[in-house]
């Protein structure tokens, strides 16, 4: 007779279970936006589902990344990518509310994990630090995400529990041998070359 399931595997299969709904509800809004009948104010609340369900995917994918973690079964596909490309493809994520600086370097890393986890923590020290827009700056290898306002350096790194996506952030850099931490009004992540 096989075990109980771990926590982490129950988190696993609801993650996987959910996508099915989920991926029908982005389908048929997908679909919805397409058509050219629908009026105002039926085609912003098409778009508002749209993105809703866009956010779910992401938190589940974040939330199975962090159950597999917890679980010991994370396993990054680990190359090398250039340092001030994965800033760059965390702040289109962000959009308008963030803008980079700097030149990068080669960097060992898993790219989609690492854009999600910069992504998620800046998002984190824009929104905990009312910020309307966050700065990254890239040295290298190092990506640093400012300005860090008082006591937002503890929900950036998971430590005071406020935020999943940092959270979680936190966790997937550490888990490819990434170092994270605050240095003054910065929020510091070292990538492993």
């Amino acid at each position: 007779m096989a075990g109980q399931p771990t926590f982490a595997q129950l988190v696993s299969l609801a993650c996987h279970d959910l996508r099915t709904p989920l991926a029908t509800a982005s389908g048929f809004t997908h679909t919805l936006e397409r058509l050219d009948t629908l009026e105002p104010p039926a085609d912003r609340y098409v778009e508002m589902i749209g993105a809703a369900s866009a956010q779910m995917t992401q938190l589940l994918d974040l939330l199975g990344a962090a159950a597999r973690i917890e679980a010991g079964r994370f396993e990054p596909q680990a190359r090398e990518a250039d340092s001030r490309e994965l800033a760059d493809a965390a702040v289109h994520k962000l959009g308008d509310e963030a803008v980079v600086d700097g030149e990068g370097a080669a960097v060992g890393i898993d790219p989609p994990w690492v854009e999600t986890a910069l992504a998620a923590l800046g998002e984190c020290v824009r929104r905990h630090g009312a910020l309307e827009r966050v700065a990254y700056a890239v040295d290298g290898p190092e990506i640093s995400i400012g300005p860090v306002r008082e006591g937002v350096g503890p929900i950036a790194l998971g430590e005071d529990l406020k935020d999943f996506g940092a959270a979680v952030g936190v966790r997937l850099l550490r888990a490819m041998g990434a170092e994270v931490g605050v240095d003054g009004e910065r929020l510091v992540v070292r990538l492993p070359q």
